[in-house]
């Protein structure tokens, strides 16, 4: 089929008895020409009442179109496109994410009989959803009078006959019906369902009251009785009672966890409803014609999310995002000091996660010893970082640069509250609170970590005759580690380890709770046998304590040992800065010279860096921890420049507060570790 251009090229080649793949080519050039160049919706509605025009001037023209029309709709089945169109046929995400790569690898043809595939090739841009909620009243009654079929004899004029589109409409709310009660009834919602939700059983009735209503509409189409009335209103209320009946199951996620399986089933059955919903108004609604045409519109938009997989990794990774963001605000809230005996623990635990680093530094530089591979170094120094931080955990020690991406979720929290009166102020209080306690960790680590380095030099040198390195290699150190070289972009690289780390944390987390295996630690018969009743319950309390922290501190040790052996391989060089374990190496080489390093420039330039890392370790952690906190608690409009104006304004005030607590300041919770 040739390309047409105009109207009257394309009233020309409208031929009911073409072959349907050349009936659809037409189809497209007419919603082609209609749409233009996409920019002007009254431009495009002139076009339309110019095509209106220019059918019903000509009888023949008109017939012709008629008859066009109902072999159109004869060929292709309307119902799966009202009913399914923008839902996944399996309510799983990995099958409407691969679904959706293959809508974008491969081209769509026209010679098909699904209406959503041709739905696709139609009315494909998003200017069309525009246009088409921009339809008036007049015109629709237009385009609907010209869509309707010929009249003809009816067997038996006593019996109300509804036209096609309304028996397409019955039987699409037919089958979001059924989708909705079968989504309803599986067991990953309904197990997760309040208990008066589930006695409640909406589900169970629902395709029941849609038959009431479809029989009472189906006597007597035109007829608004009170009958229907009660009916319509009747399901209506069974429909909301299945959305909430749904929703309950989001008050419960603390317990059960989620899944972007569940996620996305709970979006499904909340969008269906709204779908049957719509397609009541259709029916039902005074104006039919403005109902039919917002749907259209609508439809156009969900198309164009149905082909964004960025739309679709978006919606149904939120909530599991703002469960992941709200465990770690949990966990934040532990290290945030407000007094000063919390101030003088933070100290003295990060104290003892510096001594501990110390020990790490050793063992680190032991690996390298002894000459392995890349990767096996690599690996192995990851494990013994892992089993170090995890060390620091279980002793109830801190290691300063993981607090950030825990505390940042607290923090965005507390952003919710910020149209409160003196509710700047307070957000200033917990950034001021915040610093002091990074502040605190920072120089708790470092300051131990420096001279227990040097210790275990000296004992070395002692015992074995040389220290932690040798010269060569406190050179190297000195090199890598200088404020002149790439430390600050390492050390922000660094910072997304940290962020990753504590996602894979609370990811973690959630995954334990969503397949309860603290319940089966604490009650599995096998377990039960092999430990003993009370052993297990000890464990499975420990484990769904530790869990987050075993998941942070092994997935970031791994990190900081593989990524430079990974990124080594491709030739990128990237290496992992972090302030305490820079600390510990910088001591080492500081020992293996002896006191002549404190004339060395090259020392200076590395102790400048330790702040840069620091900053740049918690600096970036934090943001990228805040942002994700941000949408996952759906906090918007917050007036950045005067939060700014707040913080600022307490910096020239009471700069000593972000070092130190003041005397007076209480507490609101416990602080536990």
């Amino acid at each position: 089929m040739k390309p047409l251009h105009d109207l009257p090229e394309l009233l020309e080649a409208l031929n009911p008895q073409a072959e349907l793949v050349h009936r659809h080519l037409w189809l497209i050039a007419l919603f082609e020409w209609l749409r233009g160049d996409c920019g002007s919706v009254p431009t495009t509605l002139a076009r339309i009442e110019l095509l209106l025009d220019a059918v019903q001037a000509r009888p023949e023209l008109e017939a012709r179109w008629r008859a066009w029309w109902r072999t159109l709709v004869d060929t292709i089945d309307c119902t799966p496109l009202l009913a399914d169109y923008g839902f996944s046929s399996l309510s799983s995400f990995i099958t409407e994410f691969f679904e959706r790569v293959r809508q974008k690898l491969l081209p769509g043809t026209p010679e098909t009989a699904d209406a959503s595939a041709l739905f696709d090739l139609v009315l494909f841009h998003g200017f069309d959803a525009q246009w088409l909620a921009a339809l008036d009243e007049p015109t629709l009654g237009r385009i609907a009078v010209l869509l309707q079929p010929p009249t003809t004899p009816q067997a038996d004029a006593s019996r109300p006959v509804i036209s096609q589109w309304q028996a397409t409409v019955v039987e699409a709310i037919t089958f979001c019906t059924s989708q909705v009660r079968a989504t309803g009834f599986s067991p990953e919602l309904r197990l997760r369902m309040s208990t008066p939700a589930r006695e409640a059983a909406p589900f169970h009735c629902l395709v029941q009251d849609f038959e009431t209503l479809r029989d009472v509409y189906l006597a007597a189409p035109t007829q608004d009785s009170e009958q229907r009335q009660a009916a319509l209103q009747q399901f209506r209320e069974r429909l909301e009672a299945c959305r909430s009946a749904a929703a309950t199951v989001y008050t419960h996620l603390d317990a059960h966890g989620i899944s972007v399986n569940l996620v996305f089933q709970l979006r499904q059955l909340r969008v269906r409803v709204l779908r049957i919903r719509a397609l009541m108004d259709c029916l039902l609604s005074g104006h039919p014609g403005t109902s039919t045409a917002r749907l259209l519109s609508h439809l156009v938009t969900v198309g164009q999310e149905r082909r964004s997989l960025r739309a679709l990794l978006t919606s149904s990774t939120s909530l599991l995002a703002a469960k992941v963001a709200e465990r770690s605000s949990e966990t934040g809230e532990h290290y945030i000091t407000r007094t000063v005996a919390e101030y003088r623990d933070m100290l003295r635990q990060a104290a003892g996660g510096g001594a501990i680093t110390a020990l790490t530094t050793w063992l680190k530089f032991s690996v390298l010893a002894i000459g392995l591979s890349a990767f096996w170094s690599g690996f192995w120094a990851g494990a013994v970082y892992a089993v170090s931080f995890v060390v620091i955990q279980l002793l109830h020690f801190t290691l300063a640069t993981k607090q950030p991406a825990m505390t940042a979720p607290a923090m965005a929290a507390k952003l919710k509250d910020l149209g409160e009166p003196s509710a700047l102020d307070a957000f200033a209080d917990e950034v001021t609170h915040l610093v002091r306690s990074q502040v605190a960790a920072v120089l708790g680590n470092v300051l131990l970590v420096f001279p227990v380095v040097l210790l275990i030099s000296a004992a070395l040198q002692l015992a074995i005759g040389h220290t932690m390195i040798d010269a060569k290699q406190a050179e190297h150190v000195f090199q890598s580690l200088t404020l002149l070289g790439p430390t600050a972009f390492f050390a922000a690289v660094t910072g997304v380890l940290l962020f990753a780390s504590s996602i894979i944390a609370g990811w973690a987390e959630n995954w334990f709770v969503l397949h309860r295996l603290d319940s089966a630690m604490r009650y599995n018969p096998r377990i039960t046998t092999l430990l003993g009743p009370k052993r297990a319950q000890h464990w499975a309390s420990f484990t769904r304590t530790h869990i987050s922290g075993f998941a942070a501190n092994i997935s970031l040790g791994f990190m900081l040992g593989l990524i430079p052996s990974f990124t080594g391989f491709f030739g990128l060089e990237l290496e992992v800065r972090h302030v305490t374990l820079s600390a510990g190496q910088l001591a080492a080489a500081c020992a293996a010279l002896g006191w002549d390093v404190l004339r060395e420039p090259a020392l200076w330039w590395c102790v400048a860096a330790l702040p840069v890392m620091a900053a740049m370790n918690l600096g970036v952690s934090f943001y990228l921890a805040f942002l994700l906190a941000l949408r996952a608690h759906n906090v918007s409009g917050v007036d950045r420049v005067h939060v700014s104006e707040v913080i600022g304004r307490r910096w020239r005030h009471a700069p000593l507060s972000f070092f130190w607590p003041p005397r007076n300041a209480i507490s609101p919770t416990s602080k536990q570790d």
